[in-house]
């Protein structure tokens, strides 16, 4: 099936902010999703490698903020006003 990556890509890291928790002074998320999609998300250095024996990735400031952004763009629910 072919499908637009980029808008997958922002998919999958706007659901990584459901599962965001913060450990050791930084902002972790279960990496319960496609590895060609988190492969992806770390090459744009939005998360750490993937590639580990961890069941969570790391989310760098730039992610963090992203992953937030995208979630409440695709998620959140706007209040009148």
């Amino acid at each position: 099936m072919e499908y637009d990556k980029e808008k997958a890509d922002e998919m999958v890291l706007a659901l990584l902010w459901l599962t965001v928790f913060e450990q050791d002074y930084v902002t972790r998320a279960w990496k319960g999703h496609s590895w060609e999609h988190l492969d992806r998300l770390h090459e744009k250095g939005f998360i750490s490698d993937p590639k580990n024996k961890n069941k969570s990735v790391v989310l760098t400031e730039e992610g963090e903020k992203r992953s937030e952004e995208l979630f409440n763009q695709y998620f959140g629910i706007e209040k009148p006003d």
